[in-house]
């Protein structure tokens, strides 16, 4: 931990865990634990960049850190250059349905499609351009017309539903670049986030029939993980968040119809029918395991994301699984991750650190006493406690620590919320921050 931490990082982690929220940036300063769940969700990575597929449902609490893991996940796959997109569903954004709400997901997704290059997102037109100057160099050494190159290249996308008019947008967006022409370009970008709502207007702007609808959702994404491997990418990686408001539909056509979507692409994946993708969904318990409107309610559903029941009377946890059950934090990874947080709060200077090594273990002692072991399983509230401890020391530095840990009821002043947004873990048991296996 030698390393020091800029200012801007070290803010924008102690203003987002303070908010309850995960951060953007500067992860890897505090990822600890789960590193079985995360050699298995290599192994997918791996699979997605040999041309396979990979489906996933990541179970947790509230606040147990299903958002970060995911977002650890993401780093991963930015490593084995894969592109990824994100977005948690909300009432007007789910993955099927007839006025809009699953076209509202897809443009979320791509307005959060990310590279290496541009992790936090907005790279969509990166992508289309590496993929146009791709063609270019290409053209050039074999001394044959761009326009060729790129009908080359597209030619596996038209056998897909919406082929033909993705390739279509692809050239447009070419015929742009060529021409100095920003209109045609920002056009077809609009086009691949789904930003137009009419056929009339995508057929005057791109000469193109159709435009990813509500329908097209599904076909779309894999359009996209074909698109990004002909850009110079290993494929694509799709995280979806927030999956518990599919759960609370009120309608129940609504649910089968939004499950019955699941059950597509879970089948594809499976199945090997999808190439070069794979699905990471968040969810809580209830959303998969209630026999009245969780996934378990939907027969076909349940039968595929059983749990291993070999596994489970043995005792030990199937990582193959389609679900992945977030395990709880052990004592000793929550205390390195008070360690980790102490490091960050004082910018990676261990000569500012405003509490020693006996208040992180009065601390976590005091929690274990106050809340039980609910604080293993949803460590958001005790992140919230431990930073909001450190901010009052900091501002009165002639208050001692040991004053304020007596003081901290975790429970009544941090309840547990609705909405999972943290948080915490992401490596190994013994501290390390390295995402690779």
């Amino acid at each position: 931990m030698a390393n020091r931490i800029r200012q801007k990082e070290r803010d924008a982690i102690i203003q987002s865990l303070k908010s309850g929220v995960t951060p953007k940036i500067g992860i890897q300063h505090i990822q600890v634990g789960r590193s079985n769940e995360i050699r298995a969700l290599y192994e997918d990575i791996e699979r997605i960049s040999q041309g396979g597929s990979a489906f996933r449902i990541i179970v947790g609490d509230y606040g147990s850190g299903k958002t970060f893991f995911m977002s650890v996940v993401r780093s991963i796959a930015f490593e084995r250059k894969l592109v990824t997109v994100h977005a948690d569903l909300s009432p007007d954004r789910r993955l099927h349905a007839s006025s809009g709400q699953a076209r509202n997901l897809y443009s979320e997704l791509m307005r959060n499609l990310a590279t290496r290059s541009k992790p936090d997102g907005s790279a969509l037109g990166s992508v289309v351009e590496r993929f146009v100057t791709e063609a270019r160099r290409e053209a050039a050494e074999n001394k044959i017309d761009v326009s060729v190159v790129i009908h080359q290249r597209l030619g596996a996308l038209t056998d897909l539903v919406g082929g033909y008019d993705f390739a279509k947008v692809i050239e447009s967006y070419w015929h742009g670049f060529e021409q100095g022409d920003d209109e045609l370009m920002s056009n077809a970008i609009r086009w691949l986030r789904a930003e137009y709502t009419t056929k009339t207007e995508a057929r005057q702007h791109l000469d193109v029939r159709t435009i990813i609808s509500d329908d097209s959702f599904y076909d779309a994404l894999k359009l996209m993980s074909l698109f990004v491997r002909q850009a110079g990418y290993e494929g694509l990686l799709v995280s979806l968040d927030e999956m518990v408001n599919l759960y609370k539909l009120s309608s129940t056509q609504a649910r089968t119809s939004n499950y019955e979507q699941i059950l597509r692409i879970l089948n594809d994946c499976l199945q090997g029918s999808a190439a070069h993708i794979g699905f990471l969904m968040g969810g809580t318990p209830e959303f998969l395991l209630d026999p009245r409107r969780g996934l378990y309610s939907y027969d076909a559903l349940q039968s595929r994301l059983a749990e291993n029941s070999f596994a489970q009377r043995a005792g030990v946890i199937d990582y193959s699984s389609p679900t992945l059950h977030l395990a709880s934090l052990t004592p000793e990874e929550l205390f390195i991750l008070l360690k980790n947080l102490r490091h960050v709060f004082a910018g990676g200077d261990t000569s500012k650190y405003l509490v020693p090594d006996d208040a992180l273990k009065s601390f976590l002692m005091h929690c274990s006493q106050t809340i039980g072991d609910a604080y293993f399983r949803t460590p958001r509230n005790t992140i919230k406690a431990f930073l909001d401890m450190l901010a009052v020391l900091e501002q009165n530095p002639e208050m001692h620590w040991s004053q304020l840990v007596q003081s901290i009821d975790i429970e009544h002043e941090y309840p547990s919320g609705a909405d999972d947004v943290l948080l915490s873990e992401g490596d190994r048991p013994d501290g390390l921050t390295d995402f690779r296996i």
